[in-house]
């Protein structure tokens, strides 16, 4: 942001459309959740692998053959990394769906929960170290596919919900959902955060999820451009937010699609109309353009490079 924290104008005319502005709580929301999941999924991903471990004596061999995703792919990995292999596919809820290796370094297995972890979570992981590292999505599917987490096995159809959701949220061309698409958001994310009620890092998210809800992101007044913050009011409660914070909103959002449309792309799967339609977005609005233009930059070298293959 410019002049020592002023709201620029062109982020005054997005707040001041009101499905993007919807847009961008809804995001915000699941980054609430997202926060308030990490402590959980970590400890229980914790138990989960000193629990094989203890049972599988098999698992405590180091890896023989600094075995990578594609030898596990392919099944040509050491006997070790491939017991490793048959317990998460054992552990998988649709074991038959294809599995993302390339996130995972198998001969970390043995010793990193983590690297357990990211074998139920979707591409795009392999850099991610920790549980805080991870966007929605990635722990939102690691609670729906490993079978540690037993809650879902009762409530898996709450769990999908929301990943739908997500994904809606994720594949707007426009960045734009309806007031309508926001009541039902509201409905699934009260439901699923009221499924682990029970976890102690999970208390007050249901507040902190309402409040995000609540929250007026329209600007009145185009003199908000040179205050250093402005004010956000709910039904219930009035606070100050930094224009750098909701231009953080934005970017973690943005970052998410961008790396989504990569991976789109390397996949050769993308719907062009989408790119464009971001391209046109960034260029409309220079201060968001500043940060991601290089980005996009390359992931239209990468489809160009494809049309030409």
């Amino acid at each position: 942001m410019s002049r020592g924290g002023a709201m620029s104008k062109e982020l005054v005319l997005r707040l001041n459309n009101r499905n993007y502005a919807n847009w961008l709580k809804a995001g915000q929301c699941l980054y609430i959740l997202t926060e308030a999941l990490c402590p959980f999924t970590d400890e229980k991903m914790q138990n989960f692998h000193q629990y094989l471990l203890r049972d599988m004596l098999h698992l405590r061999e180091p890896c023989q053959g600094r075995c990578h995703h594609e030898d596990i792919k392919h099944s040509r990995a050491c006997n070790w990394c491939l017991h490793w292999k048959s317990v998460i596919l054992s552990h998988h809820r649709q074991p038959n769906s294809m599995l993302n290796w390339e996130n995972c370094t198998p001969a970390a297995w043995r010793t990193n929960h983590w690297e357990l972890a990211k074998a139920y979570m979707p591409r795009g992981q392999a850099h991610v170290r920790t549980a805080d590292q991870c966007d929605p999505s990635a722990l939102l599917n690691l609670i729906n596919f490993c079978d540690c987490f037993a809650i879902v096995n009762v409530h898996s159809s709450l769990v999908r919900e929301l990943i739908r959701c997500r994904n809606a949220l994720m594949h707007s061309a426009d960045m734009h959902v309806t007031d309508e698409w926001m009541k039902k958001f509201k409905v699934t994310l009260t439901r699923f955060v009221q499924l682990f009620d029970h976890v102690p890092s999970m208390a007050g998210t249901e507040q902190k999820l309402t409040q995000m809800l609540a929250v007026d992101l329209s600007i009145c007044a185009i003199d908000v451009v040179d205050d250093p913050e402005m004010e956000l009011a709910t039904d219930s409660v009035t606070y100050n937010v930094m224009p750098e914070k909701i231009f953080q909103w934005e970017a973690d959002l943005l970052q998410e699609r961008l790396q989504e449309l990569k991976h789109m792309a390397e996949d050769e799967t993308m719907d062009t109309n989408q790119l464009k339609m971001l391209e046109c977005f960034l260029q409309q609005n220079k201060d968001l353009s500043e940060k991601f233009s290089g980005q996009l930059q390359a992931i239209s070298m990468l489809v160009a490079e494809q049309r030409k293959t």
